[in-house]
């Protein structure tokens, strides 16, 4: 894998390495579908953001360069916010609170300014890309053992993502299944987290030695 790729969705993985955007991370995680949504509406906030930030880094001044940087993000959020109510809207009333919450998403800010802010067009919008896949794909895991554990089934409400089609993947993994309640609730996001830090940690500690 190349090493520019690598960093950003294993070595340095924004959930799991940075903890950057733990709340929505958490939040909306409760089943796969949730948190693949946010997740994809996370890879096109930090993408089309750093592609801006790049865009106009020649002319920004460094005094005002942070409030710029918010006013970007928002806008971007807030015309994602728009589409999703138009295109997705039972996903958009599920994910509720937390697409506009986007906006203070640390992840956004510090790719923003860390990278975007100094590199070139196409260079920043491919570390906000697998900044943002990184961090959905944790998100993604994190969903799904939350909804098998919980629920006993994957993909549930796919429609909501994918429409009609969405309905011949919905899966029930477990039959009769009563649920596991602590898993679907906000400490299993915890739980969850916590399980794939430690498999990350342990991982990095047998390829040092």
């Amino acid at each position: 894998m190349n090493e520019f790729i690598k960093t950003r969705l294993i070595d340095n993985n924004a959930a799991l390495v940075q903890m950057l955007g733990l709340c929505p991370l958490l939040a909306v995680s409760n089943t796969a579908i949730n948190a693949l949504g946010m997740g994809i509406a996370t890879i096109s906030v930090v993408v089309v953001t750093n592609f801006l930030v790049s865009l106009i880094r020649p002319i920004t001044k460094k005094e005002i360069r942070i409030p710029l940087f918010v006013l970007l993000i928002a806008s971007v959020v807030t015309t994602l916010e728009m589409v999703m109510n138009a295109y997705f809207h039972e996903l958009y009333l599920v994910l509720g609170i937390f697409i506009p919450l986007i906006v203070t998403n640390c992840l956004i800010m510090a790719r923003a300014e860390a990278f975007a802010s100094k590199n070139a067009l196409w260079l920043s919008v491919k570390d906000g890309f697998f900044v943002g896949l990184g961090f959905a794909l944790v998100m993604l895991v994190i969903g799904v053992m939350r909804e098998v554990i919980g629920q006993g089934t994957l993909f549930s409400q796919a429609h909501l993502l994918f429409g009609e089609r969405g309905y011949a993947i919905e899966l029930q993994l477990i039959e009769n299944y009563s649920g596991f309640l602590l898993a679907v609730l906000p400490p299993g996001a915890f739980f969850a987290l916590a399980i794939l830090v430690a498999i990350k940690n342990k991982s990095d500690l047998k390829n040092r030695g």
